[in-house]
């Protein structure tokens, strides 16, 4: 495979994963490709573009629509960027497919999913398979690059959003001293990934009992959910469900002291998000609980 010579990218488009969690992980990958193509106006896509707006890895992020009409509507204007280079990071055959047409004369992307023919720049799957952080990072030495760190680590920045999240949490009757655990409820495919409602109750009755106030997390397809949960539990359960936007995850996250979650792209995000002070204060938390 020919690498591309990153001072000759002016132009480039990231095809971002489809899901929170993968987007995440992709942080330390596409901080390394801002810092390797500094001159070049790079645009990232994908359904969960939006949040990384302030974390400095492109000139503009673009979410990327569901519908088949919103997809030609997204197509002409990326046409008309006029994309020298386009990294596709899912190994999806529709990404790459999407990424041809959206005109980049350089196309690089994994060459998985009979895909390899849209690509300009394919290379092999790792096998064994690696930590998807690993693999995003892999996809870098196309541009003869690579990552300084493989830690998603999450820029919080200053905004609306923050003070928005306060009024969030004055509404539930949560002071600043308040110690806070978020429990977040749901998860995607299916039953398998999903804690037991009696669980879930028992877990939100027991933290209470430690001076800890639980939240429950989650869409608004979790409120059936969220409703019995409450119903089960001795103690009183805040909840936010359905008010927990993804606009507010990042700013609503931080104020956690710890957060219970499935496998789910939520719980990706509040780990990029973790501090150290934090990390501390949860283990005095534990200790004090012990002794």
């Amino acid at each position: 495979m020919n690498t591309i010579d990153p001072g000759e990218v002016r132009t480039l488009v990231v095809r971002a994963p489809n899901w929170l969690g993968d987007s995440v992980m992709a942080l330390p990958a596409l901080k390394a490709l801002r810092a390797g193509v500094p001159q070049g106006q790079i645009t990232l896509v994908g359904p969960w573009a939006g949040l990384f707006a302030d974390q400095g890895v492109a000139d503009r992020v673009v979410a990327y629509p569901r519908s088949f009409a919103r997809r030609l509507s997204l197509t002409r204007a990326l046409r008309s960027v006029r994309a020298d280079t386009a990294l596709i990071l899912p190994n999806s055959l529709e990404s790459a497919l999407a990424a041809w047409s959206w005109g980049a004369a350089r196309r690089v992307g994994f060459a998985t999913d009979g895909r390899a023919r849209l690509l300009t720049h394919s290379l092999p799957h790792p096998a064994p398979r690696r930590h998807q952080v690993d693999e995003y990072i892999e996809l870098l030495k196309a541009f003869e690059l690579d990552a300084s760190e493989n830690t998603p680590r999450w820029i919080l920045g200053a905004g609306p959003e923050d003070a928005e999240v306060s009024r969030l949490f004055r509404d539930l009757g949560a002071g600043p001293s308040d110690r806070l655990v978020g429990l977040h409820l749901g998860a995607a495919f299916g039953p398998s990934k999903l804690w037991p409602i009696v669980r879930w109750a028992s877990l939100a009755d027991q933290l209470v009992r430690c001076g800890v106030t639980p939240v429950l997390l989650g869409p608004s397809g979790d409120l059936p959910v969220a409703l019995e949960v409450r119903r089960r539990c001795p103690a009183p359960v805040a909840s936010l469900v359905g008010r927990d936007t993804p606009a507010l995850l990042p700013w609503l996250l931080s104020r956690f002291t710890l957060l219970v979650s499935g496998d789910t792209g939520v719980a990706h995000l509040a780990a990029a998000g973790v501090s150290s002070s934090l990390l501390a204060a949860l283990a005095r938390f534990v200790v004090s609980r012990r002794s």
